[in-house]
């Protein structure tokens, strides 16, 4: 990944991911690679890489090295996910490991792209199988009342998965809890998981929601809940 490093593309990725001072992602240091580099690259070693060998990926300094990583851990769940696999004692144990590791890693994922590339198709995903983790709302719960933005983050859009199976229930917990959040980024994730819910689920539901809370929703959250209704409807939910 070090050879493909592309100066001109690394300045424009630091600039867009808000590296600066007092930024979100103050700090973060990038090669310049674009996300179809790293796909392709995760596409040719996921399944050569050991489990234990991608906490040395999520450890470094490089954000698109730390998006492998978490990617090839994407690439892996998904395998051990599939239909035949769901139940199968073995598999569920992988996938255990897996989701131990994500959030043992956690932090490492600190942008949010980051966050929305993995945290739904492995946080999100296991939600729906049999686990050996142990209480899974106790868990997310813990994730979501943590001082760091991005476990913060995972705990919101990880409900992108179960909301496309068909489960509300997720988002709708995770959309209470972080309705008060202070960062502009949770009331973007909030606002995007709860159009998933009108959109994937229910409509009704999702107006349901804002009868309740509309009229305390950052303004930014409530925009992007109601882009999928008529520009009357907007407008009326605009003025709680």
């Amino acid at each position: 990944m070090e050879s493909l490093k592309d100066e001109k593309q690394r300045q424009v990725l630091m600039r867009f991911f808000k590296t600066g001072p007092g930024q979100y992602g103050e700090g973060d240091e990038f090669l310049g690679l674009k996300v179809p580099q790293t796909r392709q690259i995760v596409k040719l070693t996921a399944s050569d890489t050991p489990l234990e060998e991608i906490p040395a990926l999520l450890m470094s300094r490089w954000h698109e090295v730390r998006l492998c990583g978490l990617l090839i851990m994407v690439e892996k769940f998904g395998r051990l996910a599939k239909k035949r696999l769901e139940n199968d004692e073995a598999a569920i144990m992988e996938r255990d490991a897996i989701v131990r590791m994500y959030l043992h890693n956690a932090e490492q994922a600190n942008n949010w792209d980051l966050v929305d590339l993995s945290a739904p198709k492995i946080l999100g995903h296991w939600l729906l199988l049999p686990s050996r983790l142990g209480n899974k709302q106790e868990i997310m719960d813990n994730l979501a009342n943590s001082p760091c933005l991005w476990k913060q983050r995972m705990s919101m859009v990880c409900t992108w998965k179960t909301t496309q199976a068909g489960d509300p229930s997720w988002c709708l917990r995770y959309a209470e809890w972080h309705l008060h959040h202070p960062h502009d980024l949770m009331h973007k994730a909030v606002g995007w998981m709860l159009r998933e819910v009108g959109k994937r689920c229910s409509m009704d539901l999702l107006r349901q929601f804002l009868e309740r809370h509309a009229h305390e929703m950052p303004r930014t959250a409530l925009r992007y809940a109601i882009e999928q209704m008529s520009p009357d409807e907007r407008q009326h939910w605009m003025k709680y």
